[in-house]
C-alpha cells in the first residue's frame, strides 16, 4: 500500500513564524489478488489525513489533503499549513487513512470494515530565522552605505 507523499511549500527551507503549506499526494489504489482460488479485487480510497509536523504539533485526522499554492501565495495560511515557532530541522510525517471495498470473482463491491492507516516517508524541512534591518542610507548617493550591495557591514 502506498501512503502517498508529503509536499511542502516552500521546501526544503522555510522561515520561523511563516506559514508553510503542506499537502498530500495520495491516490486511490486497486489490487487484484488470488485467495483460496478466488479472484479478489480490492479498492483502497484515501479518506483522512493526519499531519505530524515534527515539532510536537499534530493535525488530524481530517478529510483535507490540502493542495498546492502558486509561488506568489506561499506564506498564506491554508487548511494544512503550519507555522513553526522555533528554528531547526523537522521531519514531517503524513498518515493516510484508507477505506476499502472488495469484490470476489467480479461480484458486487462489498465494504471492508474499518480503516487502514499508512504513513508516508518523512519529509525533511529546515526552519530558518530571518533578520530584517532598516537603513537610512541612499545606495545611489553613497554606494558604500550600510545595507548597500557590496558595502562592508560592521559586526
Amino acid at each position: 500500500m502506498n501512503a502517498g507523499s508529503v509536499v511542502a511549500q516552500p521546501s526544503p527551507n522555510t522561515l520561523r513564524g511563516a506559514e508553510t503549506n503542506f499537502y498530500a499526494e495520495a491516490v486511490e489504489q486497486q489490487f487484484d489478488i488470488t485467495m483460496f482460488g478466488q479472484q479478489v479485487h480490492v479498492v483502497a480510497t484515501p479518506v483522512q489525513y493526519t499531519w505530524n509536523y515534527g515539532d510536537g504539533t499534530v493535525f488530524g485526522p481530517q478529510p483535507s489533503m490540502g493542495g498546492p499554492l502558486p509561488q506568489d501565495r506561499w506564506g498564506e495560511k491554508t487548511r494544512t499549513s503550519h507555522a513553526y515557532a522555533a528554528t531547526g530541522d523537522f521531519q514531517v510525517v503524513l498518515t493516510t487513512s484508507f477505506q476499502g471495498t472488495y469484490s470476489v470473482n467480479s461480484g458486487p463491491p462489498l465494504p471492508i470494515p474499518g480503516q487502514g492507516q499508512f504513513s508516508a516517508p518523512p519529509q525533511g524541512v529546515s526552519v530558518w530565522r530571518s533578520l530584517t534591518r532598516n537603513y537610512a542610507d541612499d545606495c545611489n548617493a553613497n554606494p558604500q552605505g550600510q545595507g548597500c550591495p557590496g558595502a562592508v557591514t560592521p559586526r
